[in-house]
């Protein structure tokens, strides 16, 4: 299950980079719509941590330890949150060319997370 959910996630947020990308070209702040993106991005991303602490419960382990796995997990239900928080501070291009990179530092941390798992999706 964390496999499917990873890579649904990882697709979701290279999506989501290329629209603000596509925003911060055409010199547009973040808007309404984005930060839909953005919250559809989240709840996947809260959906995977709960995904992998139910997995975790079940006794099942990472082949990299539970500690890494866990702290990749925190990462990446935090990247685009914390990347939507400084959006809202920054209302210029550069709003979107943030969620934009915190969006490609989510799909590079699911990478991640699948290979800590065991690349087989447990």
């Amino acid at each position: 299950m964390i496999g499917a959910v990873t890579i649904l996630l990882a697709v979701t947020a290279l999506v989501l980079a290329a629209w603000c990308g596509h925003a911060a070209y055409r010199d547009q702040p973040t808007k309404d719509w984005h930060f839909i993106g953005m919250a559809v991005v989240s709840v996947l991303g809260l959906v995977q941590l709960a995904v992998g602490i139910v997995q975790l419960a079940r006794g099942e382990k990472p082949d990299q330890g539970t500690a890494i796995f866990v702290a990749y997990l925190l990462g990446a239900g935090l990247a685009v949150p914390i990347g939507a928080f400084m959006s809202l501070a920054e209302r210029t291009r550069w709003g979107s060319a943030t969620v934009s990179a915190a969006a490609v530092v989510l799909a590079v941390l699911e990478v991640r997370l699948f290979d800590i798992w065991g690349g087989t999706g447990g």
